[in-house]
Parts: C-alpha cells; sequence; structure tokens
C-alpha cells in the first residue's frame, strides 16, 4: 500500500511539471534546465537574505536604467505576456545575462515573498550597507558561477 502513495505522489508531481510546462510563454527563451534553475533560484534565496534582490518589474527596470549589474531572473509563465517583453530587450541593451524559469510562484518563494514575482535581480552588493567579507565572496561565487551557465546557455541558442 506505502509504494502505491508514492507512485501516486510521483505522478502528481509529473503533472505538476507537465502543466508548467504547458503554462510557458513562447517567448520564454533561453529557459533554465532543472539543474540551472535550483541553482538560480538558490542563488535568487540567497541574495533575499542578504538584501541584494530586485522584485517586479518596476523595481528591475529601474535598477536597470540606473546602471545596476546583475542577472536578471524572469518567470515564464507570466499571462499577459506584455508585462514583461521589454525586460529582455533591456538587459541585453545593458549586457546583463538573463535566464526564464518555469515558474513565477517558485521565483517569489526563492526571492522570500508570497505574492507570485515576474522578475528580479540580483545585484552582487546589496543597495544599503555592506556585507562580510565571507558572505560578499560567498555571494559572489555563486552568482559568477550561475551567470557563466546562462551565458553558455544564450550564447548556445544563438
Amino acid at each position: 500500500m506505502g509504494g502505491s502513495d508514492s507512485e501516486n505522489e510521483k505522478s502528481a508531481q509529473k503533472e505538476r511539471e507537465r502543466k508548467k510546462t504547458l503554462a510557458l510563454a513562447p517567448i520564454a527563451k533561453p529557459l533554465a534546465g532543472k539543474k540551472l534553475c535550483k541553482r538560480t533560484l538558490k542563488l535568487v534565496r540567497r541574495a533575499a537574505e542578504k538584501k541584494c534582490l530586485k522584485r517586479g518589474v518596476k523595481e528591475v527596470v529601474k535598477s536597470i536604467r540606473r546602471g545596476n549589474k546583475g542577472v536578471c531572473v524572469i518567470a515564464g509563465n507570466i499571462s499577459p505576456i506584455d508585462v514583461i517583453t521589454h525586460v529582455p530587450i533591456l538587459c541585453e541593451e545593458n549586457d546583463i545575462p538573463y535566464i526564464y524559469v518555469p515558474s513565477k510562484e517558485d521565483l517569489a518563494n526563492a526571492g522570500a515573498t508570497k505574492r507570485p514575482t515576474c522578475c528580479v535581480l540580483v545585484l552582487t552588493k546589496p543597495a544599503k550597507g555592506e556585507l562580510d567579507q565571507d558572505e560578499q565572496k560567498k555571494l559572489k561565487e555563486d552568482y559568477d558561477q550561475v551567470a557563466s551557465e546562462i551565458s553558455e546557455v544564450a550564447n548556445s541558442m544563438f
């Protein structure tokens, strides 16, 4: 009996994954694979703890226009898609790496908010104050690793 429960959970998990991919917007490219998605969300979570995160389209666009650098993470299941269509263009103009993740809910959970978030910008240093040397170094390492992987995925597309 216990085996069937885990099978039901696995099939429910697969169904949720299938629904996520069905809800993806056609412009959601480059889309992070499972491993990169996990790493990216982990970076977002760590950046949220250290206050190095800008949430939402308005904040992200404002930050990019002011010249802040970082990694832009965009949710792929946004509806209507017109809300975020200008963000990748803005990122490309300012040489900011960007990547799509399948779910806005997962992005919000990683960004420490309950409200679904369509995009976040991970900054290398906090907007106010300073971090300890160790924390700054650890965040920078994660940031560099994710940024290089995003660049690889983006370069393989074009």
